[in-house]
């Protein structure tokens, strides 16, 4: 229903004007990780028709006299997460760090605390040197192999 009323105000405000109008489009990426990168353009808008085509795979989501918020969703991880790795933090949350986790103590997301006793000495080192994010597949591997050893 909102986008329907979006809609028709975009509509209306663009019949009044017989001239292109200057807008600020802001498109919105929300990733499934929960990260939202944002790209702001200057559009000259010509008619509904046009700027419907260019941005027909986006939801409508806000728009005034200045500026049209499109969105969309993005089955995947965002190129931050992507960049990570997981590791554990002091208290043995499963996390993943901006960077590996001995040289990055910034981290992006956390999941669980793992009881680290029950870990092989291996699985603990891999943690520690830190396991490349790379795809969403991995990441859905890392989570499901740690989730037995959380508490």
């Amino acid at each position: 229903m909102m986008n329907i009323v979006l809609t028709l105000c975009l509509s209306l405000f663009l019949t009044q004007h017989t001239s292109p109008v200057q807008m600020t489009v802001i498109l919105e990426t929300v990733y499934m990780d929960g990260e939202v990168s944002e790209e702001i353009r200057e559009e000259t808008v010509i008619s509904m028709k046009d700027i419907w085509n260019k941005y027909k795979d986006w939801q409508l989501i806000n728009m005034d006299e200045e500026q049209i918020v499109f969105q969309r969703y993005v089955d995947d991880l965002s190129p931050l997460t992507k960049a990570g790795y997981f590791g554990l933090t002091e208290d043995g949350t499963l996390s993943i760090f901006e960077g590996k986790p001995g040289e990055s103590s910034r981290v992006i997301q956390s999941f669980f605390q793992i009881d680290v006793k029950k870990l092989e000495s291996h699985e603990r080192e891999k943690l520690k040197k830190g396991i490349s994010v790379r795809s969403k597949r991995n990441f859905e591997r890392v989570i499901e192999a740690y989730e037995p050893f959380g508490k």
